[in-house]
């Protein structure tokens, strides 16, 4: 069994299929589904997802891109939903220094806020970073993040980046770019991430794994993101998949399965 910790199935990608890509996921052995909703449009629909599957659970927040636009009873919303039995983080919140649509004085400041929510709330903050690993290890540190934890979603850094958010409380959660045989780096750094602080993920539809690199990605993938790891550690696949179960279990208060 494993756990897809990070996915959007709410994707117009997934119009066509979307309940086929949900049985294929169950046919491959992945016991629950994490699905992410980041902005106006995407959490109504991710909770839609949630509320219709039992094995589906939310994950709600603003995206770094999309900074410019969150307004305070944006912020109050995610708040309500926070108390919703399927909500289990707030994310994906972080930075973006890569896509040039909102500030950074802005997406710093709705960072801020959202890791103050989360404490407020008691959820873990699911991180992106992108292009702004300083500045992101630096907010976490400033805002005491330490205090919710939560996740390095799809991991990017070097080995130092990834040890200074070890120490603070996160787990480092890996996707699709660790099969590809020119990731050197997050290879590297998911051989040296302890056991019990290791996470997997699609991101789906985005970043599919080798042999479907560049195609749609789904959830179902997610067990070659595990056979990847599992190479790596030096570990057997039964191995990797119960220990990355417990640790999403620990990370997110999931009933255990």
């Amino acid at each position: 069994m494993l756990i897809d910790t990070h996915a959007h199935l709410d994707s117009p990608n997934f119009d066509e299929d979307r309940e086929l890509v949900i049985e294929r996921a169950q046919e491959a052995g992945i016991s629950r589904i994490l699905n992410v909703g980041f902005n106006r449009e995407t959490i109504p629909t991710t909770m839609k997802l949630a509320e219709k599957y039992d094995f589906i659970y939310a994950i709600v927040g603003w995206h770094p891109v999309d900074s410019i636009e969150m307004k305070p009873q944006d912020l109050d919303w995610i708040a309500s939903l926070a108390s919703h039995p399927k909500v289990v983080a707030i994310g994906e919140i972080g930075l973006d220094y890569h896509w040039d649509t909102s500030p950074k004085d802005v997406q710093q400041r709705v960072f801020r806020e959202q890791i103050n929510l989360a404490k407020q709330v008691n959820k873990p903050i699911v991180i992106h970073n992108r292009d702004a690993h300083e500045d992101v290890v630096r907010i976490l540190k400033e805002e005491k993040a330490s205090e919710v934890g939560g996740v390095m979603h799809c991991f990017s850094g070097s080995w130092e980046t990834a040890k200074l958010c070890l120490d603070m409380n996160f787990y480092i959660s890996f996707g699709g770019p660790v099969t590809f045989k020119n990731a050197r780096v997050p290879k590297e750094v998911l051989e040296r991430v302890p056991l019990d602080r290791l996470l997997l993920e699609t991101d789906a539809p985005y970043l599919a794994p080798h042999p479907y690199r560049g195609k749609r990605n789904e959830s179902a993938y997610v067990r070659l993101v595990a056979e990847a790891a599992a190479e790596i550690k030096g570990k057997s696949l039964e191995e990797i998949s119960r220990i990355t179960t417990e640790n999403a279990e620990n990370c997110f208060r999931l009933p255990q399965k």
